[in-house]
């Protein structure tokens, strides 16, 4: 699926150089603003945390997709033609829960991503815009592992040093850099629809435990690189 995706982007960046060197094209530069919802399908490798799932006799968590919420907004700069810079940000999370032997078991996975988009639309295509890109940011990755016996008491948990309770958050933070193509299909001049797919790479593969402490022996395909499938409602103004 990746080796396609990069077929797409690369035949649509060079397809670009080649319709702006046409001097017959008469092609003219896109303008406009616009910013809204934008519902993202993640795709991480959940493998690690389902092989210790099955092992504790809970739900695996589902490979196929995981829904994101967010926004993003973008406007084109004018001082380069068809290029407009923006920002996007989306994030959700996974649960599994389970009552085993009296005890509340409770695991999640969140995933979330944000920072700057910068994105070309093809000149040649009209009608909808169709854009290559990048998202150059930052995410985390974390699982939360919840095992409860009773309720807590307020006096209690300040006296404990040892129970029967597990609570524990295993993050990962990490920079990304995430190419994209996407179409954005306008409905008016002031609203249009986004479809698109990426996939975001991610610099760390280091995790740490509760208070920041070093967590090792991580399963090294426990990773926050995942391909993705962008959608979206944007309101704003539209010259295509």
């Amino acid at each position: 699926m990746k080796r396609v995706f990069f077929a797409i982007l690369l035949y649509s960046f060079f397809s670009s150089l080649q319709a702006q060197n046409d001097e017959e094209v008469g092609l003219v530069s896109r303008f406009g603003i616009a910013g809204g919802f934008t519902p993202i399908i993640v795709f991480p490798n959940l493998s690690p945390i389902n092989d210790e799932l099955n092992k504790l006799g809970i739900d695996e968590f589902s490979t196929s997709g995981m829904l994101n919420f967010g926004g993003s907004g973008y406007a084109y700069i004018m001082l380069i033609d068809n290029l407009r810079i923006g920002g996007i940000g989306f994030g959700g999370t996974l649960s599994r829960s389970k009552i085993i032997n009296g005890y509340s078991n409770e695991i999640n996975y969140n995933y979330g991503i944000g920072g700057l988009t910068i994105e070309y639309s093809l000149p040649f295509i009209n009608k909808i815009a169709v854009s290559v890109g990048t998202i150059i940011g930052a995410g985390s990755s974390s699982i939360e592992i919840y095992r409860n016996k009773s309720n807590f008491s307020w006096d209690d948990i300040w006296k404990e040093n040892t129970t029967q309770n597990i609570n524990r958050k295993l993050s990962n933070t990490f920079f990304t850099i995430a190419p994209m193509i996407n179409a954005d299909f306008p409905i008016t001049r002031f609203m249009a629809v986004r479809l698109g797919v990426g996939y975001a790479y991610s610099f760390n593969d280091n995790w740490k435990a509760d208070n920041d402490q070093s967590l090792i022996g991580v399963p090294a395909d426990l990773n926050s690189k995942s391909f993705f499938i962008q959608t979206g409602i944007y309101f704003g103004f539209f010259a295509l």
